[in-house]
């Protein structure tokens, strides 16, 4: 669900830009929403983004680097993880098992 729509049509230029420079240097799977999330979630979780100024907002995603949203996007995906569902059942079960092979002496 894309929070602030308003504003987020508003930057969608800037974010689109932002995008086309990452695409440029092999970062190819980056989206304006992804973006858009990673400045609502990350950048202004303590900021009123109803009140930001747009100049505010533009300089935030044009300072953005690729390294800080991959950092964002990898930790997310972690907290992401959940070890209750069957699927995830199976991998904890699966890092859980003990190794059948024995130790090797030198």
């Amino acid at each position: 669900m894309l929070k602030f729509t308003e504003q987020y049509e508003m930057v969608l230029p800037a974010l689109e830009s932002k995008c086309s420079e990452f695409h440029y240097f092999q970062y190819d799977t980056f989206t304006p929403e992804e973006l858009w999330q990673y400045c609502v979630k990350k950048k202004w979780r303590k900021k009123d983004v109803e009140t930001m100024h747009l100049y505010e907002m533009v300089n935030d995603i044009m300072e953005m680097t690729a390294s800080e949203f991959v950092a964002y996007h990898q930790v997310e995906g972690l907290k992401g993880g959940n070890w209750f569902t069957e699927s995830g059942q199976d991998d904890l079960e699966q890092l859980l098992r003990p190794s059948n092979k024995k130790p090797t002496s030198i």
